[in-house]
């Protein structure tokens, strides 16, 4: 299936899963995240907006990869990027931000790959936020101290 027809599928849109896609177009459904990780995710995207101008923060953000489409739980995109996909179902570039915020079941090698394929599509910097609300900044060379797009973001996220 394209990413097209599965985003009109009813049935699928009904679900309570977070939807992505493999490599052929099959679905790949995963079970919805617990209340803490969305309370991460939204608290990122929140922080971004407040800090990042000239663009979006948006979550669960679909992104084409080589992979399939992967839904990035947090990314920032700029206005240029969001208008070079008009009318798209799914980002063919990534916004320059993508990220993660780790549940129990993820694996290394599952965020490895995830941050491998973001970068593949072209984004700047990979976040990784943990269950404790640290978060942990990449570019495509590594690790880094602090985010070079938003270097006065938190190396630690609170939620109150």
């Amino acid at each position: 299936m394209t990413w097209a027809e599965i985003c009109d599928d009813k049935l699928l849109a009904a679900l309570p899963y977070r939807i992505e896609s493999d490599r052929w177009g099959n679905v790949v459904m995963s079970p919805p995240p617990r209340s803490r990780h969305a309370e991460y995710q939204t608290e990122i995207a929140m922080l971004l907006r407040a800090k990042l101008r000239g663009g979006r923060s948006i979550t669960k953000c679909p992104i084409q990869t080589e992979e399939g489409v992967k839904a990035a739980d947090l990314s920032w995109v700029s206005n240029e990027r969001r208008l070079s996909r008009p009318n798209d179902p799914v980002y063919l570039i990534a916004p320059e931000i993508c990220g993660e915020v780790l549940s129990p079941s993820n694996s290394e090698e599952e965020v490895n790959q995830r941050k491998r394929l973001f970068f593949g599509q072209g984004a700047v910097e990979f976040w990784l936020c943990d269950l404790e609300g640290q978060v942990r900044f990449f570019d495509p060379a590594g690790a880094l101290t602090q985010s070079r797009l938003c270097p006065d973001f938190p190396t630690r996220v609170v939620l109150d």
